[in-house]
């Protein structure tokens, strides 16, 4: 009787042993995008966009990130800027209400030196971008820096509709 739990208990240790010995076939990672391929050993192709093909020959894009909601042509990053800055760009229609968008300038303190709209130049009742240009009339004071901040208009007040885009800038 003692010999039947003894065999047993062999078994089962034996059972348990080749569960973890055995190689069991690995089941393919399922790829549906660029990034599950990217890591899972697909090929990367040099196109543009960059795209990588799967095993089974099948091509993922790489994703592009979306453009941004306010593009400036002037002023740009760091420029230096004397009174009026002449800014001009497009935005995204929706960032305009009653063809209408918020513009201010601050110093390096913080302290408001131009606050005003600017007018969209072409129909804003659209997604698409829309261009805009206005001057900013300033007296820096004894700021030698700035930030310009174009606004989303929000006439709700919701938070979650607030957005910016921020340019640094230097002063004569």
């Amino acid at each position: 009787m003692n010999n039947k739990y003894l065999q047993a208990a062999v078994l089962v240790v034996v059972a348990v042993v080749a569960l973890f010995l055995i190689p069991w076939k690995h089941q393919p990672a399922k790829i549906t995008d660029f990034e599950s391929c990217r890591t899972n050993g697909g090929e990367i192709l040099e196109t543009d966009p960059i795209q990588c093909m799967g095993p089974d020959g099948k091509t993922y894009k790489e994703d592009e990130s979306p453009a941004p909601d306010v593009m400036l042509d002037a002023p740009q990053y760091g420029d230096l800027v004397a009174s009026p800055i002449k800014v001009s760009g497009k935005a995204r229609g929706n960032w305009f209400f009653e063809a209408q968008m918020p513009v201010t300038l601050k110093d390096d303190q913080g302290k408001v030196l131009f606050q005003g709209p600017a007018h969209a130049d072409g129909d804003w009742m659209t997604n698409d971008y829309v261009p805009f240009s206005l001057s900013v009339p300033f007296v820096p004071g004894d700021a030698q820096y700035g930030v310009l901040i174009i606004s989303r208009d929000n006439p709700s007040g919701d938070p979650a509709n607030d957005a910016s885009y921020a340019v640094p800038v230097r002063f004569k």
